[in-house]
């Protein structure tokens, strides 16, 4: 792809902010997943409530949230974005993988109305939540770990909807 079919460059080739002035409004939504790893013990600890700092999901929660509104300010080329609803949830996984993990999924669903689109605070959403969930976890397992952080799905806007296809 050639920087001029890239939209974030201006004419001299350096970055820019896309003016979305001339773009229609339509509804916007963006779902992505991500996947906090951790030692059994440390996923048993947060089931019953025994970690120190408090309700780990509740404040992770929270946290993704934060992060969905914050996007603009940690992202720079990001649009600050009217949005309409943030809803993050988690899917846990309670038997070990085969590398002995214990897992919990961080799913964000981010819906506005406007001229762009919310993939970028539906990806800061998992990632705040499960960074939230390695703080306050961290003192009894550094080892966590995250991956499988992408984009789902999304919805409006010219491109219309885009569904993933492969498994992250």
């Amino acid at each position: 792809m050639a920087k001029a079919d890239l939209t974030h460059f201006n004419a001299e080739g350096r970055a820019r902010m896309v003016d979305v002035t001339e773009k229609a409004e339509s509804v916007r939504t963006a779902v992505a997943t991500g996947t906090v790893y951790m030692q059994p013990s440390t996923f048993q600890r947060i089931e019953e409530g025994q970690i120190s700092k408090g309700d780990v999901l509740a404040v992770a929660q929270v946290a993704g949230v934060m992060g969905a509104k914050k996007t603009p300010d940690l992202i720079p080329m990001c649009h600050p974005i009217f949005l309409t609803g943030v809803d993050v949830s988690f899917t846990k996984h309670p038997k070990p993988d085969e590398k002995g993990k214990c897992a919990i999924t961080v799913t964000a669903t981010v819906k506005t109305t406007g001229p762009t689109g919310v993939e970028m605070e539906a990806l800061s959403a998992v990632s705040v939540a499960a960074l939230t969930i390695y703080d306050m976890c961290k003192a009894i397992d550094k080892g966590m770990s995250f991956g499988r952080i992408g984009l789902v799905s999304k919805t409006g806007g010219k491109s219309g909807a885009y569904v993933r296809q492969e498994e992250l």
